[in-house]
């Protein structure tokens, strides 16, 4: 009994050095009461436990963040619809507001890019349309290369695409002159991967492809013309038709190359930017790949 007396001053000390009770959880009861196994139990149940409110937690965020993303590219595309499309843009018809605001629309989608190392995502091969590129690109060497050869009142530059596989791209224009003649100018460039953003591009060749006509669309005073022209070409020898009909081609190897870097890609658009950091806008014209996992890539230097 005297030995119980004397431990209560003990106990009580004790006990007064905790808050009031009222503050002490059944956690830390647990914990001063609890067996090594209990002690695992508990710390798995608290890590599941915060593993379950962060899941909750970022589902709302991430859904935010993907809705943000969705509405920031329909947002680019009206804006590229507002500024007049791609016709307003290779014929220099797009104003300064115009331009300010679909840089805008890009640098916030830019942002929200889903794709952390887009130069080896399967995401980047497959067939392209531009829809909108700055004075840099090989989009406006092609436009260049036509404007500067026929003049605007004759021909008209219709649609630019570029097709991406295995590390080469092909930009093809498709333009008419007169609205009877079809043709095509075709760029082949290489594409050399130095990082996970950044890729070389090297001009290999262009070709002027041959004209094709479309007879019913012929100006009646244009006709005449047209004939004696057929018949010409017809009657020369077969080395120098099979020239023409074979289109004109001009080698580029060693004579331009440029870096750009990839700011954005999806399955649906693909941003990239020159050194200068003028931005090229890209939608896809064919179905994407299959997101598989992205191969590892020894980058040059």
């Amino acid at each position: 009994m005297a030995s119980l007396q004397a431990s209560l001053p003990s106990i009580s000390a004790i006990w007064s050095s905790f808050p009031d009770s009222s503050s002490i959880n059944s956690a830390s009861i647990v914990t001063l009461t609890s067996s090594p196994a209990n002690d695992r139990r508990i710390r798995r149940r608290l890590r599941c436990k915060a593993m379950v409110q962060q899941a909750v937690q970022g589902a709302p965020a991430a859904y935010a963040k993907e809705m943000e993303r969705l509405s920031a590219k329909e947002s680019l595309l009206l804006a590229f619809k507002d500024a007049g499309g791609f016709e307003a843009l290779v014929a220099g018809k797009t104003t300064n507001m115009q331009q300010i605001d679909v840089n805008e629309r890009i640098t916030g989608l830019e942002r929200l890019n889903p794709t952390p190392r887009p130069t080896t995502s399967p995401f980047l091969e497959g067939r392209w349309n531009f829809e909108w590129f700055g004075s840099g690109s090989p989009g406006f060497f092609v436009a260049r290369f036509i404007f500067e050869r026929f003049p605007p009142t004759l021909a008209n530059l219709s649609n630019m695409d570029v097709v991406i596989k295995d590390g080469k791209a092909n930009i093809t224009a498709n333009f008419k002159l007169l609205n009877s003649i079809e043709s095509k100018f075709s760029l082949s460039t290489k594409l050399l991967v130095e990082g996970p953003l950044r890729l070389k591009e090297e001009y290999i060749e262009g070709i002027l492809e041959s004209p094709t006509v479309i007879e019913e669309t012929i100006p009646e005073q244009l006709k005449g013309a047209f004939n004696q022209a057929v018949t010409t070409v017809q009657q020369l020898p077969a080395p120098i038709r099979d020239a023409i009909s074979s289109g004109l081609r001009i080698p580029l190897s060693g004579t331009f190359q440029r870096l750009f870097m990839i700011s954005y890609l999806d399955e649906e658009i693909l941003i990239i930017r020159d050194a200068s950091g003028i931005p090229e806008v890209l939608t896809r014209l064919d179905p994407p790949s299959s997101p598989i996992e992205e191969p590892i890539t020894e980058y040059e230097s």
